[in-house]
């Protein structure tokens, strides 16, 4: 039975069969990580790489049927190594998902300040994950200044003396087509961060093998959503989005094949005050 409060609504099942029941052109950002290929199989069954997209696609669809015109949707999700080289079902999901008219928009990076350490014969160990961002259309919700960040000390410093150089933008030195003006940074107190995240795991037990911190969905929720919006989770695992949306006033909509992943999910969203 769905778990509510208005705002937030959890739902125990198999997302493609529960995403039906969803209204067309309602959500405002998708927000999830599918279980990857060949991982998790005591939780989600593990699905082959080789089927991935076959598997994916049909949730594709429907996820593309329920999110706004103006909507975002963001993937985290990240390939194997099998036979000593990277898997493509990555790459491949990517294009199939523009075969149903998602439009690729960008590519963020989790860069794990803290991940595993480790030793491999014949590479080095994984320090980030991919963020794919999806949209219906190349006009969307966005909303950089929610996310804007401090300028660097740096930055502060070197705008105190400004030369006449500093005042006009000046072409590299290099050739590149790239240039500045310094002059520009002079009243800029907050920054737009860039597409990389650099941010530590999450590790405090949850009683789930793949929680993300909630500054991850967090950065994203504020990025492309406003107070009101509905955020949907069709993966929703422990429930870190519904966290998220439920401090900063979203709605949420999280849906998971496992009971006890749900009653997780619930036991933490709802103690909060």
């Amino acid at each position: 039975m769905p778990t509510t409060d208005d705002s937030i609504i959890l739902q125990c099942g198999d997302c493609l069969e529960l995403l039906k029941n969803v209204e067309s052109d309602s959500v405002s950002l998708i927000m999830t990580s599918p279980p990857y290929a060949q991982r998790r199989k005591n939780s989600y069954g593990g699905v082959k790489a080789s089927e991935y997209v076959e598997w994916f696609l049909p949730i594709g669809r429907e996820l593309f049927r329920v999110l706004k015109p103006t909507g975002s949707m963001v993937v985290c999700i990240k390939e194997h190594v099998e036979n000593g080289e990277r898997h493509t079902y990555v790459i491949d999901l990517i294009k199939a998902l523009r075969s149903i008219s998602f439009f690729w928009t960008d590519e963020y990076l989790w860069v794990k300040s803290n991940s595993m350490p480790g030793r491999w014969p014949n590479r080095l160990r994984d320090g980030w994950e991919r963020l794919l961002h999806f949209n219906k259309q190349k006009h969307f919700a966005m909303f950089q200044e929610a996310v804007m960040l401090p300028r660097k000390p740096n930055t502060a410093k070197r705008v105190r003396h400004l030369s006449e150089n500093d005042c006009r933008r000046m072409a590299s030195k290099t050739g590149s087509t790239f240039g500045k003006n310094m002059s520009r940074w002079k009243d800029r107190e907050m920054v737009f961060p860039s597409n990389v995240l650099i941010l530590s795991t999450e590790t405090r037990n949850r009683g789930h093998s793949a929680v993300f911190p909630e500054r991850l969905p967090e950065f994203f929720v504020k990025l492309f959503t406003l107070p009101g919006d509905l955020v949907l989770d069709p993966f929703a695992g422990a429930g870190t989005t519904g966290v998220v949306c439920k401090r900063l006033g979203r709605r949420f909509l999280g849906m998971d094949i496992v009971p006890g992943f749900i009653d997780l999910a619930r036991e933490r969203i709802f103690s909060l005050s």
